[in-house]
């Protein structure tokens, strides 16, 4: 079920320029968009110059063409007939419009399924959802309002903080903390075992990790991650930190508040990365190094070695952006050179040979 575009832009704290009377029940991108939709134009998109005129034709002309009902943007667009939902921020409009037309679910109930095993001296909060064949077991606690999930387990005294979410056969091993207000997707393993060995008598060695794993407060963490619980003391992700799918997080790794991790990021033992780094997708970052805080690192990047704080880093190993962008270049011309070099290496066979033909 709709709502008018004017209902929306109420909702979204929009300005509405236009018909606000047509119905919306959706969002959709510019090009597939249908008429019961809205689209939008991001804030990072780099479509607006300084005067606010539309810097991209070529965008704009698609979204005239649109069958889209309604657009958010961040400035208004002089002589495009389709109503418009004027906001500051495009991005967080959007996720205002898709929480409005997210598909409606079964609302989840407060209770422990029947199905489920409950050991002994466990603490569990009010409103708490513990779904079917979930294992809790001995002295672990869980907080007020989270939603434990169909097959999870939650391992000896370990703790789940308020208002969690741990989404279907998430394990949490023991001697594990979990702040407030964290998400964990499913099929995600919090603590377990590094991969620490020692090579003794011919042979490898496991490392015993008796440390825990420490996930503050407004973590997410996607769907098959895995954070591996220390040698001895914490493996920490601080407050704030949104990890997605398939990422690696080793043992005594500490990494700092707000930081982004993109998919199949790989961070070796015992480095230490700073507060409000971004690592893009494949980022692999070695053993016992430190990243600075603000760093950003490009996507299939190697860290080496230490890096400083508020640098942006490219290829591997992972250098200055700049530096990165001019070695991608020269490799990228090679073959050419390549080639070149063939001909310059013919050219001087030939110049040697007349030489000797005169002696």
């Amino acid at each position: 079920m709709g709502i008018t575009v004017a209902k929306l832009a109420e909702r979204i704290e929009a300005e509405l320029a236009g018909d606000g009377s047509a119905e919306i029940g959706a969002v959709g991108p510019v090009e597939g968009a249908s008429e019961t939709d809205v689209t939008f134009i991001t804030d990072s998109a780099g479509y607006w110059g300084r005067a606010g005129e539309a810097k991209d034709a070529r965008r704009v002309s698609e979204l005239e063409k649109s069958r889209a009902g309604a657009v958010i943007v961040g400035r208004r667009i002089e002589g495009l007939a389709k109503p418009q939902l004027v906001v500051k921020s495009v991005d967080a409009a959007l996720i205002e419009a898709l929480k409005i037309f997210a598909p409606k679910l079964k609302a989840v109930t407060a209770g422990i399924d029947p199905t489920s095993q409950i050991g002994h001296d466990v603490k569990i909060g009010q409103d708490v959802s513990i779904g079917p064949w979930v294992v809790v077991e001995d002295g672990a606690e869980i907080g007020a309002n989270s939603i434990i999930a169909s097959g999870c387990r939650i391992g000896e005294n370990s703790r789940v903080g308020d208002n969690c979410r741990l989404d279907s056969n998430v394990v949490v091993y023991h001697n594990c903390r979990i702040g407030n207000n964290v998400v964990i997707q499913a099929n995600s393993t919090i603590g377990s075992i590094g991969f620490g060995y020692s090579f003794i008598d011919g042979s490898r060695k496991l490392i015993p990790h008796n440390g825990g794993v420490v996930i503050e407060d407004f973590v997410e963490i996607g769907a098959n991650c895995c954070v591996d619980r220390a040698k001895f003391g914490n493996t920490v992700i601080g407050a704030g930190t949104k990890i997605d799918n398939l990422v690696e997080i080793a043992h005594n790794v500490v990494v700092g508040k707000c930081c982004l991790m993109a998919a199949q990021v790989g961070i070796a033992g015992s480095s230490k990365i700073g507060d409000g780094v971004v690592l893009g997708g494949q980022v692999g970052v070695a053993d016992n190094i430190e990243i600075g805080e603000g760093t950003m690192v490009g996507a299939q990047s190697g860290v080496m070695s230490s890096v400083g704080a508020k640098q942006q880093l490219l290829w591997s190993p992972a250098t200055d952006i700049k530096h990165a962008f001019r070695v991608i270049a020269s490799v990228m011309r090679l073959p050419k050179m390549v080639g070149q070099l063939r001909q310059l290496s013919k050219r001087i066979e030939k110049l040697e040979s007349a030489k000797d033909d005169k002696k």
